[in-house]
């Protein structure tokens, strides 16, 4: 098992990537520290890997703030002794979020806190934790969007990716000599509720769908094993990386046929 021994803090644990993530983790041998809003699909997801021989528990947690990432982290050392493993990987990407003009303040303000400061936050508190477990590996979400404008706009979201980005490029520079890795994962368009509730309706699915090679969105699952990749040790020459799993679509310059 590729995580046999480590403890593993998942933000966004409740659904989606985090939770895929969470059940993956767990079955490689990792304790979870699943952190979200949603606290009745958030404990669902611990008792599943609990029901399951692993370990894990639930904390309550609003990325945005730092006195709950700081809980977070300390909740996880308590419970399971240090961190080896965080995945930054909580973010919203909201209904009204449009171009310059549509968006509000408001949200692009909630969509900054969420996707930007939350991961700075995991980062804030999770770095010193994982300096005393003598090391590991962070892992931040980020988005294709972030080094391709996305056809339907999502001018915050965008925005908040690509600092998250920028972000992990210079934690990774910093940290490098401390056995700190920091790298982006990328996700292309996903089959998951965040992304189907923007895209709402069969046009704008079909906008995105003819922009991505493999004519699919991707799935949760598949996000998960590579995050796993980058949590184990057999990306343990990789830092700083933008690794994209998006189904070719950062690599198409036409649309195929």
């Amino acid at each position: 098992m590729r995580l046999s021994g480590k403890t593993a803090v998942i933000t966004g644990a409740a659904s989606g990537i985090g939770k895929e993530t969470s059940l993956l983790f767990a079955s490689e041998g990792a304790n979870i520290l699943a952190a979200d809003m949603d606290e009745g699909n958030g404990q669902a997801v611990v008792e599943q890997i609990i029901s399951q021989g692993g370990h894990a528990k639930f904390v309550r947690t609003n990325v945005s703030q730092a006195a709950d990432c700081e809980r977070m982290i300390a909740e996880a050392e308590n419970a399971f002794g240090a961190v080896h493993v965080l995945f930054n990987n909580a973010g919203i990407m909201h209904s009204d979020d449009g171009d310059a003009q549509q968006t509000s303040e408001d949200i692009w303000d909630l969509t900054m806190d969420v996707n930007l400061k939350g991961v700075f936050l995991g980062c804030k508190f999770g770095i010193p934790a994982i300096r005393r477990a003598g090391g590991g590996s962070i892992i931040n979400t980020a988005s294709f969007v972030a080094v391709l404008g996305a056809a339907t706009p999502q001018l915050a979201y965008t925005a908040s990716k690509g600092g998250v980005l920028a972000m992990t490029r210079e934690l990774a520079v910093i940290h490098a000599r401390e056995n700190i890795r920091v790298n982006s994962l990328c996700p292309g368009p996903l089959k998951t509720e965040l992304l189907m509730k923007f895209l709402d309706t069969e046009a704008k699915k079909q906008r995105r769908l003819v922009h991505i090679p493999m004519g699919r969105f991707g799935l949760a699952e598949e996000m998960a094993k590579a995050a796993l990749f980058l949590a184990s040790d057999d990306s343990s020459y990789v830092t700083g990386a933008d690794f994209m799993v998006d189904g070719g679509i950062t690599s198409a310059y036409v649309t195929p046929e």
